[in-house]
Formats: structure tokens, sequence, C-alpha cells
């Protein structure tokens, strides 16, 4: 039996009083309401109503039920409401922004994941900065952001969902190419290669070097991370890449950072409801984290 009928029959017979007219509001045959009133009340144990005639009237145990089966006849409406929702898909465009590294691999597996199962969804996209990113959200100009390091603002909401490793990036026949793992104070009196300020990458490398307690010399300031590995190549000095997005440049050895990583997450403005699809997007992204 349909449970969302069994609570439709029961608050009918409730407020009716009589189990022809609320038949007829139930669109149910009275000896069908007369069956179920019977099972009903012999599952719960007690009467539910007493018998005036023809007229049924909740006694207190019947009262209790009907608080509860109207509570709950909401919450299934509610659910129905919300299965409905999550099986149409999602339509209208989300404004993502995120980092210039993270367009290679994880953004477009992302979203083709995404239009996989909502193909009328469209993206509006945005490379950039993790600062100029950042400040997009905070505008309303981007919906969402992917973004490493986390955000330092209460007003954005933020999901992890990637760990990067992190490395030094130095030449092949640097001191430390052989090293299986390196802590960055080791290289205190190294010239570094760095992104410039804004970049998510500069603010953890400055990060890092104030944990390390060193200052650390910087030869160039770059807005790739690939320009870092390549001028490390030529010998120019030494950089701090995350593992995955480092580009392989030739005559470069990555050492990893021992115990570092990057947080990647997706943000997004608390106080401004997100539209239809970039919620929908939202919730695809947290959804597809599997816990550990």
């Amino acid at each position: 039996m349909n449970v969302h009928h069994e609570l439709d029959w029961f608050i009918a017979i409730a407020e009716a009083e009589n189990l022809t007219a609320a038949g007829e509001q139930a669109r149910v045959s009275q000896p069908t309401l007369s069956r179920f009133v019977a099972r009903l009340e012999r599952d719960v144990g007690v009467p539910l109503f007493d018998r005036h005639g023809r007229r049924l009237v909740l006694n207190r145990f019947g009262q209790v039920y009907l608080e509860r089966a109207r509570r709950a006849r909401v919450q299934l409406d509610a659910a129905r409401r919300e299965i409905d929702e999550m099986r149409r898909p999602a339509r209208g465009v989300v404004r993502l922004a995120f980092l210039h590294s993270f367009g290679v691999t994880l953004v477009p597996d992302l979203i083709r994941r995404f239009r996989d199962e909502n193909p009328q969804a469209r993206f509006t996209l945005t490379q950039d900065a993790a600062a100029t990113v950042v400040d997009q959200v905070i505008r309303g100009d981007a919906d969402l952001a992917i973004v490493s390091p986390r955000p330092m603002r209460t007003d954005l909401a933020w999901f992890a969902i990637a760990e990067q490793k992190l490395a030094l990036v130095v030449p092949s026949d640097h001191r430390f190419a052989d090293r299986t793992t390196i802590g960055l104070a080791e290289a205190a009196d190294e010239e570094f290669i760095v992104m410039e300020r804004g970049f998510g990458m500069r603010r953890i490398f400055d990060e890092l070097c104030a944990a390390a307690d060193i200052a650390p010399t910087i030869a160039f300031s770059s807005a790739e991370l690939a320009t870092i590995t390549g001028l490390v190549g030529a010998g120019l000095g030494i950089g701090v890449v995350p593992v995955d997005d480092a580009d392989r440049s030739p005559g470069v050895v990555l050492v990893p950072l021992t115990g570092e990583s990057r947080e990647i997450g997706l943000t997004w403005s608390r106080p401004r409801p997100l539209p239809d699809a970039a919620e929908r997007f939202r919730d695809f992204v947290i959804g597809s984290i599997s816990p550990d």
C-alpha cells in the first residue's frame, strides 16, 4: 500500500468524521476505508476513533496519530519535490572562475561529468590569479570559483575538493637533485623563481617561507607555473610547485617537500543565493568527492 495514500486516507477520515464522506474526498470506497481503519488500529494496538453511529471521532490516541500524520505528509511532499528537482537536468549558465593550472584536467573533468547528466547546462569560464578569481566571486561576476589556497574571508563558503603535494623543482645537476624529500629551510641560501603576488602559489610560498623562518632571495617572478620550471631548467634558480601541475620540462627534478601540500577547493558567496544551475553544479562537485 502506498504510504502517502494511507496518510491521506487517515487525515480525510479524521477531518470528515465519516467514512462515506472521506471516501468521496479520497476517491476510494467506503468498505476499503473501513478495512483500512481496522487494520491501522490493529497495527497501532489501540483504537484511534470513538464510534458514534456513523461518526468516527478521534480519541486521544487518534489526535496524536493525526498530528504525526500531517507532519509526515508534509515531509513526504517535500521529499517528492526535492527528488523531482534532482531528476530534472540543470538549465542555465554556470559562471565558473578558476586558476590557470586547474584548466588542464581538474576543471574540464568536472564540467564533462556534470554535462553528461545535464547536457543543457552551459558554462561561462574565467581563468586568472587566485586574488582576482576570489574578487570575481565577491563582486558577483562569478557564481563559483575553484581556487587554492582557501580564501581568508568569512563571507565566502568553502569546500575542499582535492589536495596536491608540493615539491622543490631544481635543475637536474643541482645538489638537491638526488634527494627523495627535503625541507624548505635547507634551501634558505638559494635563489627562487616564484609566482607573482596575487597568485595562490605565491601566497603559499610566502607562508612556507615564514613557517621555515627564511627570507628568500627572489630571482624572478612569473605569472605561469610552466615558466618557473622552464627557468629552473635554464639554471636561473629553484622553485616551489604543485607536483600534479608541474610542467615536466627537460633538465629539472621534482623533490617533494616534506609534509607540504596545497588544498584546492570550491568557493562561493555565503550571503548571495546561487542561480539554479550553479547550485546544481556546486552540489554535484560536493557529491562527487568520496570521503576518505
